[in-house]
């Protein structure tokens, strides 16, 4: 019987390959848990009146580590599950605010795509973009992963 839900294979990622993700919600409850979970509990998330009164942002503002975290979330469930085998390195770059009621999705490209020396598995960098509902990028990062041949079982 099929299972369901699986991750790309190394074979099902060939350079140029394009697919984005779901979207998901980025909610008050949800900055307001991370930055108690992590410990940012930095002015720009945490003080309204000082985002009122001596910011640029206006809003409740998302950490782009917490929006990068969603975005790794979203690809997880849809891309990875029993193939990725690691995470191995990142370029990121914070393009844009995300804020409460903001929904994202993440559009990947795969931009680098190549065996590893044991032949068994393959390197896969991919470009993702973290867009908005509205169109904008909001963060746009370049993740190295190590991933799972079909050949391997």
């Amino acid at each position: 019987m099929e299972t369901v839900g699986l991750g790309f294979y190394f074979e099902e990622l060939p350079l140029g390959r394009q697919f984005k993700t779901i979207g998901r919600t980025v909610t008050e409850a949800d900055i307001v848990t991370f930055i108690n979970a992590t410990g940012m509990q930095e002015v720009l998330f945490m003080n309204m009146e000082f985002l009122k009164n001596h910011s640029d942002i206006k809003g409740r503002v998302a950490p782009g580590a917490l929006v990068y975290s969603f975005a790794e979330g979203l690809l997880v469930q849809s891309t990875m599950q029993h193939t990725g085998y690691a995470f191995l390195n990142m370029e990121l770059n914070v393009e844009g605010p995300v804020f409460a009621g903001d929904t994202i999705h993440v559009e990947c490209e795969v931009i680098e795509a190549r065996l590893t020396s044991k032949g068994n598995r393959g390197l896969v960098r991919t470009r993702n973009r973290i867009v908005k509902q509205d169109g904008t990028v909001a963060i746009t990062y370049t993740p190295l992963r190590m991933i799972k041949c079909k050949s391997a079982g």
